[in-house]
């Protein structure tokens, strides 16, 4: 017999949180925004319990790029749910797993002449980023890592050690390590030269830095305010990394599959690195599955030195093959492309209209900088805004000052018009503090 607990009552109000807030730690942050109880999701839209609707430009942090129930993906689990399919299958051979590679091999790798062999890391990016690092220390015999001011690399104690921001690495409590940071492309103080700042302490002995066993960098930096790498910049990189034999990791985690306008955000560069992590929207479906992508001379792994129980998750090889099925569909490259085009424009014109917003991007993601307008209480409150007209957008950058815009990269043009005319309100217009009512189904 189940007991109830009587300080943990249950409830049919659709808006009723007493479960959570008794219940779930305090580490909960995205409810703390949007303090809604949602209910369904379909493509671009997500629904609240109480009805009312929202235009969704968050995406789960970059992990529903093809939106929310896609039906055609749906439709495969569906089908694969019904035939008693392998749902965990750790690292056996599977037919799942089989027909993923197929297809990430036909749609991914062989048209951009890429040769890497695939690595199931677990469920999250972090894992991805933990595998990264322990290979490239492993293939090189060196201890150190590169990465940059502003990065996020993940929440685990080996992805804190790589990351920037102070208020993730807090928690962690990461102390003195093999890590060397140095300054982005760009930033809030502006651009630097970081490839020649590396450049010139890497060749000289008494610099003291050492030669470091890789350098992890994300060619746009999501967290750190949507500051994309200047195609040079990678370029430079690559070229130093190759010229001193340190192996090149790009964290695609965030910006890959789609979301920088290419599957992968160093196609504009034109450059191959040595590692590539993919994490959030490679299962297409925002399933658990992270992946790293490794040239094939650096995978010197002994059976079982990076392993996770969840690295053999069916139903996301299932849907991330699925999912790389649109790619080859000619309506997905154009509305795509449509898209991106509007949300440049739609950038733009913000910048055009108050010069002290900057706006930054690539593909389909912006930056709404309001560092110099207003900062981060500002775009709070534009976030504030945008929810109670019924649409949701993140924060990110330093303090939070940044708005983060990330439509789904099959969001009909109707759905994205009426998104961005609810967040140029907020942005541009007076910022109301009063709850104004939402849409409704």
């Amino acid at each position: 017999m189940i007991v109830q607990d009587a300080a943990l009552p249950t409830s049919s109000n659709t808006d009723d949180v007493t479960i959570f807030e008794a219940l779930e730690s305090e580490v909960r942050v995205y409810c703390r925004k949007f303090p809604i109880v949602f209910d369904r999701a379909q493509g671009a839209e997500l629904r609240a319990a109480d009805g009312r609707t929202f235009i969704d430009f968050f995406c789960g942090a970059g992990s529903l790029n093809y939106g929310h129930n896609h039906p055609y993906i749906k439709r495969q689990l569906i089908d694969y749910l019904a035939s008693d399919g392998i749902t965990n299958g750790l690292d056996l051979y599977t037919t799942a797993k089989r027909d993923f590679l197929t297809r990430f091999r036909e749609v991914v790798l062989t048209p951009r002449n890429l040769d890497y062999k695939v690595q199931f890391c677990g469920p999250t990016g972090a894992n991805a980023i933990e595998a990264a690092i322990k290979l490239a220390r492993k293939a090189t015999g060196r201890p150190g890592i590169v990465s940059f001011s502003g990065s996020f690399h993940g929440m685990s104690h080996g992805a804190l050690s790589v990351t920037g921001a102070s208020h993730a690495r807090s928690a962690g409590a990461t102390g003195p390590s093999s890590v060397t940071f140095v300054p982005f492309a760009d930033g809030p103080s502006g651009p630097f030269d970081s490839v020649g700042y590396l450049a010139r302490m890497l060749d000289d002995p008494s610099s003291g830095l050492d030669l470091p066993a890789g350098i992890i960098v994300e060619p746009l930096q999501m967290e750190g305010g949507v500051y994309p790498a200047p195609a040079g910049w990678l370029q430079q990189l690559r070229s130093l990394t190759s010229r001193l034999g340190i192996l090149l990791i790009c964290d695609e985690i965030q910006v890959g599959c789609g979301r920088a306008g290419t599957f992968f955000c160093f196609e504009d560069a034109r450059i191959v690195p040595d590692i590539v992590t993919l994490s959030k929207s490679i299962s297409g479906y925002g399933l658990p599955m992270s992946l790293a992508l490794l040239q094939r001379d650096l995978d010197v792994w002994e059976p079982g030195e990076h392993t996770g129980t969840f690295r053999g998750n069916q139903l996301a090889f299932v849907a991330a093959a699925a999912a790389l099925e649109l790619w080859q569909q000619p309506d997905f490259g154009n509305g795509l492309a449509a898209a991106a085009r509007s949300l440049d424009r739609f950038g733009r014109e913000i910048s055009e209209l108050d010069p002290r917003i900057i706006v930054r991007g690539r593909g389909m993601v912006l930056g709404i900088d309001l560092r110099q307008a207003g900062g981060a209480s500002r775009a709070e409150a534009v976030q504030q805004q945008c929810f109670n007209d019924g649409l949701i957008v993140e924060l990110c950058g330093r303090g939070d000052e940044v708005v983060k815009v990330m439509p789904p990269l099959t969001i009909d043009p109707d759905r994205l018009e009426r998104g961005l005319q609810v967040l140029h309100r907020a942005v541009v217009g007076p910022v109301r503090t009063e709850p104004a009512g939402m849409s409704t189904a």
